[in-house]
């Protein structure tokens, strides 16, 4: 434990208004500033950040990072305990109402918001008083994030041969999107202005990683950034991923060295139908969940170009699955129609390629939109 008095940094701030060597004073431990982001990520991991406080400046080129208690695996400089800490407010309304937000503006505040490593990603209304001042206070209830993104849907609808990407505005913070994020230990590179990615599946992405085996072959069809390529990778899955957007392909690259796990991903640049002939794989993850009946453009939020349902692509992920094999149905499906659709189609495709199979589990991953449900169906197909 360390306090400013017997430090040698010339640049740490006055210890009467920071630090002390004290008993009772809450943890927190100094790291380099740009290192920071990524020690939060290791923070949280490990479960010690702690949320209920903002972080400091600690010196010219460090800062101090509240933590619950000393980390066991991340690197810091010092752990020192901390007098008079800033303590966030955990309520975006009051925020806003410490503003100037009248009662009748604060209807109109977002009530949900995704938090995409140091990028927060929101839906403005339409009757926003001030989205500018709803960004600064989205930075200080989250004191770890540097840019608020307004959430706009999908550019280049309906524009044949171009990639659906996200359509945002930074309306807060730093123009830099480009991020990290980690969930379980995974780590996404990523920039959410370019590419899209869904905080709703983080509980399937870590699924996966939970499910495969040391040395399992993987065919990952639409690998995206690396969603679930990389949680099952790290778990020692040898996984062949395609995706046909250049952008989120790169990502995927970076993101296997950035996970350490290149020599057990192979992936290409192609179509997923391309690859899927001549593999054997142990499982087959079809994550593309296609587009519900009767949904428009706007509300399917993939993460490619395509306007395929994915039961279109069940030949070839079955063509590409080895005798007992496990498969991962995605679909989008009406709430009318659960769990009877995802089956039939999986029976009629199964059926027609002369195999059989058993249901594993039966899903849902988040709702898709208005009642429509993500849904998953794990079967073994023999």
């Amino acid at each position: 434990m360390a306090d400013d008095a017997d430090s040698s940094d010339a640049g740490r701030p006055d210890s009467a208004e920071v630090l002390e060597a004290t008993d009772d004073g809450p943890l927190a431990v100094v790291v380099e500033k740009p290192r920071s982001e990524a020690a939060i990520e290791s923070l949280r991991a490990e479960s010690v950040y702690d949320d209920d406080r903002r972080v400091r400046e600690y010196g010219a080129e460090t800062v101090a990072l509240p933590v619950t208690e000393p980390p066991a695996e991340t690197r810091v400089l010092e752990v020192i305990r901390q007098v008079d800490p800033e303590f966030r407010n955990s309520d975006l309304e009051d925020l806003l109402a410490e503003g100037g937000w009248s009662e009748a503006d604060l209807e109109s505040a977002p009530g949900s918001w995704a938090v995409i490593g140091s990028v927060i990603l929101v839906t403005v209304p339409d009757d926003c008083p001030d989205e500018a001042q709803l960004g600064e206070a989205l930075l200080e209830l989250h004191g770890e994030a540097e840019t608020v993104l307004a959430d706009e849907g999908i550019a280049n609808e309906g524009e044949a041969g171009t990639f659906r990407e996200p359509r945002t505005r930074v309306i807060a913070g730093s123009r830099n999107t480009e991020t990290i994020h980690t969930e379980h230990g995974t780590r996404y590179g990523l920039d959410p202005a370019k590419v899209m990615f869904s905080p709703g599946n983080q509980a399937e992405r870590a699924r996966m990683g939970d499910l495969v085996e040391p040395d399992e072959r993987v065919f990952d069809m639409f690998a995206g950034i690396g969603y679930f390529t990389l949680p099952m990778a790290r778990a020692g899955a040898r996984v062949t991923a395609t995706e046909l957007n250049p952008t989120a392909f790169r990502y995927l690259l970076e993101n296997a060295m950035l996970n350490d796990v290149q020599g057990r991903v192979d992936a290409y640049l192609t179509d997923c139908r391309e690859v899927a002939d001549g593999l054997e794989a142990d499982r087959v993850v079809m994550g593309y969940y296609g587009r519900a009946e009767g949904e428009s453009e706007s509300e399917n939020r993939d993460r490619s170009a395509r306007t395929d349902e994915a039961h279109e692509f069940l030949p070839e992920a079955l063509e590409a699955l080895a005798p007992g094999g496990v498969l991962h149905y995605h679909e989008a499906t009406p709430e009318s129609l659960l769990w009877d659709r995802p089956l039939e189609r999986l029976e009629s495709a199964i059926g027609e390629a002369g195999r059989t199979f058993e249901v594993l589990a039966k899903r849902r991953v988040k709702s898709h939109s208005a009642g429509v449900a993500h849904v998953v169906v794990d079967v073994r197909v023999e």
